[in-house]
Formats: structure tokens, sequence, C-alpha cells
């Protein structure tokens, strides 16, 4: 598979109280690294894709070792620029049962969030790619991101690339005086394949809905006309996937997902996950998932059910990555997810 795959946004160091504990019940933290588009590139590496990474990270130890650890993976970082700046920061606290997880973030003046609009050269970046992709986050940190953003998806689409977003919407950063469907709106029109939320789909891209998630169970149904409302606002769109969480507790999930590619809408294969481990980078590993799934071939229906597969597996490791294989995916995608030792 020589198809490269870039990805663009924020990584940042993750420091996470051990276990269930709450922060600082104990004077330790996990400290690891973890972002959206990060966490893509390597799930897409351990497919056995050719993915890279692209971003802007301080001149320090700390940026060292977080391209250390991308390396580990065989994501390609040749790319990325160092600049001035810091490295962002996200304190991850893990729920259990009715107690929610909680995020705090501390990510002001990052070094991407500082980097000029000129910081990254694309057209050298898309040289010999095939496909982009970026989420909702990286414009949500700051002015000059968007610019990068909408810059990085405009000179992707006129290399030829296919572009896919995941619309994440992260209300905790919108703060430097743009709306985010004010910006999303503009970014979407450059996007062939969109990946969502029914949250993000509405605060994001600003469409109107009436799925309510407060409900408990999710009746698949409900987001066929939230598709066709997203499809029909954004015309260069080629297909809209919804992951579908019903969120019982903290650790016990419903997971799965929709697809409408204009043709036809699909309802992926349902899991219910017990005894979550860590549900950061989920929707992650969905995304990749379903990236994998349609550059390497398989239809819109297979790479639907790779993708919450893949997905559904993440949430048995900790951490950010998803450290599964292809075959891993493929197998439970197929039906064998007993748990059973495998000798």
């Amino acid at each position: 598979m020589n198809q490269r795959i870039v990805t663009f946004g924020e990584i940042m160091l993750r420091l996470k109280s051990p276990g269930f504990e709450r922060l600082f019940q104990s004077p330790l933290l996990e400290a690891t690294f973890g972002g959206g588009e990060a966490n893509v590139a390597v799930s897409l590496a351990n497919f056995g894709l050719n993915a890279a990474f692209v971003t802007v990270l301080p001149k320090n130890e700390i940026g060292d070792a977080c391209l250390a650890a991308l390396r580990s993976f065989g994501v390609d970082v040749a790319l990325v620029v160092r600049g001035s700046g810091r490295m962002g920061i996200y304190y991850l606290e893990n729920g259990a049962d009715q107690r929610a997880s909680k995020v705090i973030y501390d990510r002001a003046h990052s070094a991407i969030a500082l980097a000029p609009s000129g910081a990254l050269d694309w057209k050298k970046i898309f040289a010999g790619a095939t496909w982009f992709h970026i989420t909702g986050i990286t414009p949500a940190i700051s002015q000059s991101a968007a610019d990068l953003s909408l810059a990085a998806v405009q000179a992707a689409k006129q290399a030829g690339l296919t572009v896919s977003c995941d619309f994440n919407y992260r209300g905790k950063l919108w703060k430097y005086g743009k709306s985010a469907p004010e910006v999303m709106t503009a970014l979407v029109k450059f996007v062939d394949i969109g990946i969502a939320n029914e949250e993000d789909c509405q605060k994001s891209l600003g469409i109107k809905s009436d799925v309510k998630v407060e409900e408990g169970r999710l009746d698949p149904e409900q987001y066929r006309g939230l598709t066709e409302k997203v499809l029909k606002a954004f015309p260069d769109l080629k297909m809209i996937a919804i992951t579908l969480r019903e969120s019982h507790s903290a650790d016990f999930n419903g997971w799965s997902a929709c697809l409408n590619d204009r043709r036809e809408f699909l309802v992926s294969r349902k899991y219910e996950i017990t005894d979550i481990v860590d549900r950061v980078g989920g929707g992650d590993a969905f995304a990749a998932g379903l990236i994998c799934g349609l550059i390497t071939g398989k239809s819109p229906e297979a790479a639907l059910n790779f993708a919450v597969a893949a997905s559904c597996l993440k949430h048995t490791i900790p951490g950010d990555f998803n450290r599964v294989t292809a075959d891993e995916a493929e197998k439970l995608a197929g039906g064998e997810g007993s748990g059973r030792v495998q000798r």
C-alpha cells in the first residue's frame, strides 16, 4: 500500500491521574502524548499504511520526546516544524460508573496556536500524498490555527487529495472571537468525507436536529434525516459518517455508527462495551478505521463496520493511541469478540 495519508493538528502532553483516581488524589500523573490527528496517524500506521503527521512543536526536550513516541509507531514526522511557544497540555481524570471523565485543557500560547499562516509549506507536505485528514479541533485553537487549517484543505483539494474531516466540537476551545459554524462551514466546503457525532453536526456546522442523546437508547433512523441535512448543506461532501454512542455510564457504552454516501444509508453492527478502560481517542480510532477501509478499497458498509470494530477495541486500551492491528479489527468486525485467550 503506497498511498500516503497526511494528518495535521495539535499533539499535546497528556497528564492523567492513575487508574480511576481523581486528579491529584495522589502526587502522580501518567505522562503520554495525544491529540486527534496524531491519534489517527498512529492508528493508520498500526494498520500498515503510510501515515505522516504534521504539526508545529516547541524546540525542547518535550517536543523531542513527542516525536520519538510518534516515530516508534512508524509515523512519518519528517515535516513537523519546530517553532516558538510551548507544548499544549491536557489533564485527564478517568470516570467510572456515574462519575464522568473530566478533561482540563492548558494549551494557550502553544507552538501551533502561535504559528503564522505561512509556517507550513503545503505544496511540499502534500507531494506524493493521496489523502489529507484534519479535525474541527485545530481551527478552534486560535485565529492563526484556523487560517492554517483553511489553507491546508484548500491546498489539499488543489493537489487532488481526498480530504476527510472529523467535525469534532470542543466548546472549551472556541474563545478567540469566532464561532465554530463561522469557521467550520467555510472549511467543510473543501471536504470529501465528513465524520462526526450528533453534537458536532449541530454545534460545529449549525445543523439543527431533533436527535436527543439524553434519552438513552439511540434510534439510528433518526440519524438518516441528520445525515441528509448535512449532505444538502454541503453539496461537495461525498459522504458523512456519524458515530452513535449510548452512554449508560462512564464505563458502559453502546457503540455503533451510520453512514450516508448519497446512495444509501448504512448502519453498522452495534457493540455493548462494558468495563471501558479508556474512551479518549475512540472517535479518532473510528476515523482512522474509516479512512483505512475506504483507501484499501472496502465497500462503504465494510469500511463502516471495520471502523466501528477498530474504535470498539480502542476502548480497551489506555492512552490516546489505538494499538490494534488491521487483522484484530477485521476479526472483531467478522464476529470474533469472545475475549477468549488466543493460543
